[in-house]
């Protein structure tokens, strides 16, 4: 059962990357586009409808509302663009990460950091 699950979320990831990539294909129609969009936001969004802490509502609509979006989108996107965006989806999963841009975004989050502490230090010693 938990095999089950685990691929069952795998393919709901991969969907979603491959219906994100699909949303900028010429070859898929305005309307799907749109849903595609809306639906890729909502899934990667850290907002929910609902809201986490609440005991088991919290969770039924990230349950309901992103499978079933990813559903509809699936559907409207023609056959051969959808399988085409899987392969590439799933292709990206396997790549491994780069080391050296984790540690670019690293570098620039503690300049980022220091830059923040330095104008508030500046900001509040020069009041005192």
């Amino acid at each position: 059962m938990v095999a089950r699950l685990r691929r069952w979320a795998q393919t709901i990831q991969r969907d979603v990357h491959a219906i994100s990539r699909a949303a900028y294909d010429p070859r898929v129609p305005w309307y799907a586009k749109a849903l595609a969009m809306a639906v890729a936001a909502y899934a990667l969004s850290p907002i929910d409808l609902i809201p986490d802490f609440i005991p088991v509502i919290g969770y039924l609509d990230d349950l309901i509302i992103v499978p079933v979006g990813i559903l509809l989108v699936v559907h409207l996107i023609p056959d051969e663009v959808m399988v085409e965006h899987r392969a590439a989806a799933v292709l990206a999963a396997e790549r491994r990460l780069s080391r050296a841009g984790a540690a670019a975004v690293i570098a620039i989050w503690i300049l980022f950091a220091a830059a923040a502490g330095l104008w508030a230090w500046r900001a509040f010693a020069s009041r005192s």
